[in-house]
């Protein structure tokens, strides 16, 4: 590197950052990455992006420091390009942000469809407007539906690298035990493990070029699997976005959850039998005013308890997935629902028992309430989660992700599982817009034909 390179910071939360490095930076003459900056995640700052995937113009890897150094950065290193890089935040947020950039003397970037990958197969991708709209089990269906027309489908996740950057390259994922292998934290479980109990193999990882070259070895069509509300990193035959009407608006103020609105071929609006018709009818305008060409297709999440009997005129305490109630500002999820509609007898507000982490997480995120989040990025904040949920007098842990915590955890007392799966209500229905789309590529009616042979 020379004094004349153009210098990049890249404001990060360990994932969109590192792929926008490695497309746009990692090989490009006259461009230092003088650092990474993390929020969001804990744990994720205080590291090096590493050698061996930053490439051989950065020979001792790329520090990645806290947001909150970002002042200390551009002291250090004088007037530099800084490039937003992570999801779910407003456009407020966005504003404030380009502000304390520009008035640092820098130089504030949004990096749109040019990091976008070309895959040499189909690529459906499902992505959101916000954490928490219910992209997971919408994905779910369409890898099943997918499979059901003979289809062999690779699902790629939007990248968790939480540990090992270097270990963490590429990740196949065809069996349970493949996350024991790679220590998956609980974020990385609730989205691998359903997949893989489906008998879907997922990929996910840090270098989503090496990512792309090994999933197109095994699958006819690379299903995008979407994280927070981020648009996807392989350039999309078929875009598929999930609403919420529980947050009637959000689809329009928050980034890049509004670029995912206005790239979308089909959008479902879920969860409508649990929220208002004025949310559904408010999603529904702001859908057909910003992207009238989208189909919309009407949904909802029926929950499903494992044994709703123990939840009847029982003290509870309620779990529900981590992100979807930090920086997915959700109040409620299937869980509050399961415990309300099964009858139990008060649901205990966790504040005044929750332990280390739990309580840090608390203290960012006040607007958590009665709910416990999943958190788990980590084996210290596991231990923290599992001594918060140990503490509390209560009958019944009620646990809303979509993994089984009991696997993980050591509970001293007994937890009931609630699941989700996406139902479509009325037509269009996802098989349909599917079908279409197959039947564009040739494929899947000959294959089912095939099949019935």
């Amino acid at each position: 590197m020379t004094t004349s390179d153009n210098k990049i910071i890249i404001l990060g939360a360990g994932g969109r950052d590192f792929h926008n490095f490695n497309v746009l930076y990692r090989d490009r003459p006259g461009t230092n990455v003088v650092a990474f900056t993390a929020t969001q995640i804990p744990h994720i700052a205080n590291r090096s992006y590493p050698a061996s995937l930053a490439g051989p113009q950065y020979p001792k890897g790329i520090p990645i420091v806290p947001e909150e150094d970002l002042e200390r950065l551009v002291a250090e290193h004088g007037p530099v390009e800084v490039v937003f890089s992570y999801s779910d935040v407003s456009h407020e947020y966005i504003g404030h942000m380009a502000a304390r950039v520009n008035a640092l003397g820098c130089d504030f970037t949004l990096l749109g469809t040019s990091t976008m990958l070309t895959a040499k197969v189909p690529v459906v991708a499902v992505t959101a407007v916000r954490t928490g709209c219910g992209k997971s089990q919408t994905t779910r269906k369409v890898a099943r539906l997918l499979t059901e027309r003979g289809i062999r489908t690779v699902a790629v996740r939007h990248p968790m690298p939480y540990g090992n950057l270097e270990q963490q390259g590429v990740q196949r994922f065809a069996t349970l035990e493949d996350l024991d292998r790679f220590d998956c934290t609980i974020e990385e479980r609730e989205e691998y493990e359903p997949h893989l109990r489906n008998g879907t193999v997922v990929f996910a990882g840090v270098d989503y070029g090496r990512i792309l070259a090994e999933a197109e070895k095994e699958a006819e069509v690379i299903l995008w699997d979407g994280g927070n509300n981020d648009f996807s990193f392989y350039r999309p035959d078929l875009t598929i976005v999930v609403v919420d009407p529980h947050r009637p608006g959000h689809e329009v103020r928050y980034y890049p959850g509004e670029t995912n609105l206005r790239l979308a071929d089909v959008v479902v609006i879920n969860k409508e039998t649990t929220a208002t018709y004025q949310g559904i009818v408010e999603v529904q305008h702001n859908v057909r005013r910003v992207n009238p060409r989208a189909k919309i297709i009407h949904a909802a999440s029926p929950i499903f308890v494992d044994r709703p009997e123990a939840i009847d005129g029982k003290k509870v305490v309620v779990v529900e997935d981590g992100p979807t109630l930090t920086h997915g500002e959700m109040k409620y999820g299937a869980g509050m629902l399961a415990a309300e509609q099964f009858g139990a007898a008060e649901i205990l507000d966790p504040r005044p028992w929750v332990r280390g982490e739990i309580a840090e997480t608390f203290a960012k995120y006040p607007g958590i309430g009665t709910l416990v989040p999943a958190m788990g990025y980590g084996e210290r904040q596991m231990r923290d989660l599992e001594a918060t949920l140990n503490a509390m007098p209560v009958d019944v842990v009620v646990v809303a992700t979509p993994i089984d915590l009991g696997r993980i955890l050591k509970l001293d007392k007994p937890a009931v599982r609630v699941t989700y799966e996406l139902e479509e209500i009325g037509s269009p229905k996802l098989g349909d817009i599917l079908d279409s789309f197959l039947s564009r590529w040739g494929k899947g009616a000959a294959r089912r034909e095939v099949s019935r042979a």
